[in-house]
């Protein structure tokens, strides 16, 4: 059925990943509504919003690694997960 799209299975885990996440998230609000905050970002978010900010973030510190660097993707991982979870945490 979806044999035109040539997933691979790094990329399936990601698509999987995010809704997993997703899902996780929307019990979560449905258990404990979020509350609006001012962190680091200096705007009020709530944890929804700084989950998208921080995936578009991870997003742009993994392009601009393969932009910028041949180091490997792995430490780019690292960095980009860090970026994320601080933005959820603090931001």
């Amino acid at each position: 059925m979806l044999d035109w799209m040539v997933w691979t299975v790094p990329t399936a885990l990601v698509f999987a990943g995010l809704a997993v996440l997703l899902i996780a998230m929307t019990v979560w609000g449905r258990i404990s509504p979020p509350v609006v905050r001012r962190g680091f970002l200096r705007i009020e978010t709530d944890r929804g919003d700084r989950l998208y900010i921080g995936l578009i973030s991870a997003a742009v510190v993994l392009a601009g690694w393969i932009a910028i660097t041949d180091l490997s993707m792995w430490l780019a991982l690292g960095c980009a997960l860090l970026v994320a979870v601080a933005i959820g945490i603090w931001g």
